[in-house]
């Protein structure tokens, strides 16, 4: 069977996330780092001091000591000691990094000290997760998840600066332990996300959706999720399309495509044996549903990923 029982941890698995993590930042004076977009997740945090953060098309944002900010897909931005500071590329600048640091200004007690990475993930389901977030979260010291984010940017830092055996695996696993409690935080937020994030906050909602990563080849009819929900079938339907964004049948549909879509890329199954991982009695069935979400048929996908994965086109039959 594919897929767990978690809707965050399946998404997550499928998205194969790769992280970077930039030298840590420690500045005095007046300045200000401008940074390219880029794909798909960037997180930070203070460790010490406060700065600026300006989004493009947001307004200027005030980071404090123990704060974190996420951002998903965003255009440039800057860092800066003040909102007048003139800026200059971020790249060159971590790019003469010494030991994972990055200074700016002479070393002082009085120094911000920020540590930052990015996360991006495989393009193929990429939307799972980017296509819920927003371009700017911040996690304040204060708020009910802060003190743990705080902590874990502290360790993540302190990862970085003491570059020992192991510390590429240490700093991944950490941003990603970073991700999923920003996601938390983002979903438990006065304006909470729509899409399944959100809804799994929703006590009748959050049960459908587990019970289907924890099943996903179960036949679900309408009447079962809504049964798990507590609901009757017209009140499930309408609260799941009203939080998640689309039916609770189509919701399905779509998440056994992305499973599927990651097997075939990693060809790992058969095309049968994916089509029963994913609840489908027949290939042609399963060739049918795969062909409407995706676009293709999939053979032709599995071909392509391993066209790619090749880097070559595969020998004539």
């Amino acid at each position: 069977m594919l897929g767990f029982q978690d809707p965050v941890a399946d998404a997550i698995g499928l998205l194969r996330p790769r992280t970077v993590i930039e030298p840590s930042l420690r500045a005095v004076g007046t300045w200000a780092l401008r940074f390219d977009p880029f794909l798909h997740v960037r997180i930070g945090g203070l460790v010490r001091g406060k700065c600026w953060l300006i989004l493009e098309g947001h307004e200027p944002v005030l980071l404090h000591e123990g704060d974190t900010f996420m951002l998903g897909n965003p255009p440039p931005y800057v860092l800066a000691s003040t909102l007048d500071a003139s800026a200059r590329p971020a790249a060159p600048v971590l790019a003469g990094a010494d030991d994972g640091l990055v200074r700016i200004g002479p070393e002082s007690e009085d120094d911000l000290y920020l540590c930052a990475g990015h996360i991006t993930f495989d393009d193929q389901n990429a939307a799972l997760l980017t296509d819920l977030l927003p371009p700017l979260v911040i996690v304040r010291a204060a708020d009910p998840h802060g003190r743990r984010l705080g902590q874990l940017i502290d360790h993540l830092a302190g990862e970085v600066a003491i570059a020992a055996a192991g510390g590429p695996l240490v700093q991944n696993h950490l941003a990603q332990i970073l991700l999923v409690h920003m996601l938390r935080a983002h979903a438990g937020q006065t304006d909470r996300p729509t899409g399944w994030l959100g809804a799994l906050n929703e006590d009748g909602i959050g049960a459908a959706l587990r019970a289907v990563h924890a099943d996903v080849a179960r036949p679900w009819t309408l009447q079962e999720l809504a049964e798990i929900g507590h609901m009757s079938r017209s009140a499930f339907a309408q609260a799941f399309k009203s939080h998640v964004g689309v039916p609770p049948l189509e919701y399905l549909i779509q998440w056994r495509m992305s499973l599927a879509r990651d097997a075939l890329a990693r060809d790992t199954l058969s095309i049968s044996e994916v089509a029963r991982a994913t609840g489908y009695r027949s290939e042609s069935a399963f060739s049918t549903a795969f062909r409407r979400v995706v676009g293709s048929s999939p053979r032709t996908f599995r071909d392509a990923a391993r066209t790619s994965a090749s880097g070559r086109p595969d020998p004539p039959a």
